[in-house]
């Protein structure tokens, strides 16, 4: 048995009877520092031990024969900065002042037991996009907001922008349009135009894996980080928190935690390719595994939602056969016309649905295989390739009718299916 006070052995009392019955004894312990005892023959006074102790105890404290100045290392000067790392230094102080804290306004940080505050999930990062005020941010950051069903013009968020004194100015963020399908958002702040500093876009189709690429962001409410990390890979599948599959997505090690979304992915010369989305994690956390929306896909939503406060996505208003039932029905490729509404541009064009024959059996519909020369998988495929044209565009269809092939060419419609 060890003194918990002293961590030394206990020495043992002689003990005695305390109670009658079952002639049990309760031993006295008592501690070897509060008692003498013999060491190698000789007693020992415990008060001189406890003196000796306070005597180290006083030189472990410190020494008065020491001198700051012969305790305290050489300083080094920094010096320069190697040319990349001064680069990225730049690039971080030119662009931090184009992103943007974001809360979303229906929820408020909670403090926890210990009192630490917590970030809610709708807190995230948006950017700059033009000097009237304009800021792109990921759908799901104001989420919550947006399931209320604001109308144009309601506060959705308050936007913080980072002044050039250091100083964050609150603004509210008034909702222009929101698209969930590509799970992008575009606010409004009446902010002074000198606050205002547009994020520089870049073009996400000329991008290479391998090339560095740097991210900017409020993880999990830390303002105003910074990340630096590669191209990964592209034309990724994401899966949002808005809930859809966002195709072409780019990938980055580049770290991206919870309160990046929304976001600026950079290339090495400082310009938007991407806006930083998801993360893929088993932990909550970065994992090195990170999809940014590419700079292509946001630059085709977001100035129709600040036009028309909605995206016109070009279609060919017909209905298509999901893919898992186009499969029962042995169409293993393209995409099955279930309906042709009358009128539609593809009715004019003479594409046939799917119908009934006289005996009830089912009769397969065109089947797309191709839009101009590019091969369409089934519907989820057709629909992902569409969104590189516009309304109005004129396509080359490729279709299967029974044992023909067939072309035909049409103008695409504003969708509505």
């Amino acid at each position: 048995m060890h003194c918990l006070a002293c961590a030394a052995p206990a020495a043992r009392a002689p003990g005695r009877r305390v109670g009658g019955g079952g002639g049990r004894r309760r031993m006295a312990i008592e501690c070897a520092a509060a008692s003498s005892f013999t060491r190698d023959g000789e007693e020992t006074d415990p008060r001189s031990m406890m003196e000796t102790y306070g005597e180290m105890s006083t030189l472990a404290l410190g020494d008065p024969s020491v001198k700051i100045d012969d305790v305290t290392p050489k300083i080094f000067p920094s010096g320069p900065l190697f040319p990349t790392e001064k680069r990225i230094a730049e690039l971080f102080e030119t662009n931090t002042y184009s992103v943007v804290n974001i809360f979303d306004a229906t929820l408020r940080p909670q403090l926890n037991v210990t009192g630490v505050v917590e970030i809610p999930e709708g807190n995230g990062s948006g950017v700059v996009w033009d000097d009237s005020g304009h800021i792109v941010t990921n759908y799901h950051v104001v989420g919550n907001a947006l399931s209320k069903k604001p109308k144009p013009g309601e506060v959705v968020a308050r936007v913080n922008i980072l002044a050039a004194d250091g100083i964050q100015k609150n603004f509210e963020g008034k909702l222009v349009g929101a698209d969930r399908s590509k799970d992008l958002a575009v606010l409004k702040v009446d902010a002074p135009t000198d606050l205002l500093k547009p994020i520089n876009v870049g073009q996400s189709s000329a991008l290479r894996v391998g090339q560095q690429c740097l991210a900017i962001g409020n993880p999990f409410g830390f303002d105003h980080t910074l990340t630096v990390g590669v191209i990964s890979g592209l034309n990724r599948d994401i899966f949002s928190q808005a809930g859809v599959t966002i195709g072409g997505g780019i990938q980055t090690d580049a770290a991206i935690n919870p309160g990046n979304s929304g976001g600026p992915l950079l290339d090495s010369k400082g310009h938007m390719i991407g806006i930083n989305t998801a993360i893929f994690t088993q932990t909550g956390t970065s994992a090195g595994v990170g999809f940014a929306i590419p700079s292509s896909t946001v630059l085709k939503i977001a100035p129709q939602l600040i036009q028309f406060g909605k995206v016109r996505r070009a279609g060919l208003n017909v209905e298509f056969a999901p893919d898992p039932i186009a499969y029962q029905l042995n169409v293993r490729t393209g995409a099955l016309i279930l309906q042709v509404p009358g009128g539609s541009a593809a009715a004019k064009a003479g594409l046939v649905p799917t119908s009934r024959g006289f005996a009830g059996n089912i009769v397969l519909g065109d089947i797309i295989v191709a839009v101009d020369g590019k091969p369409i998988k089934g519907k989820s495929d057709l629909s992902r390739v569409l969104d590189d044209y516009g309304v109005g565009d004129k396509v080359s269809l490729t279709f299967q009718r029974g044992a023909e092939t067939l072309e035909v060419t049409l103008p695409l419609e504003e969708a509505s299916i």
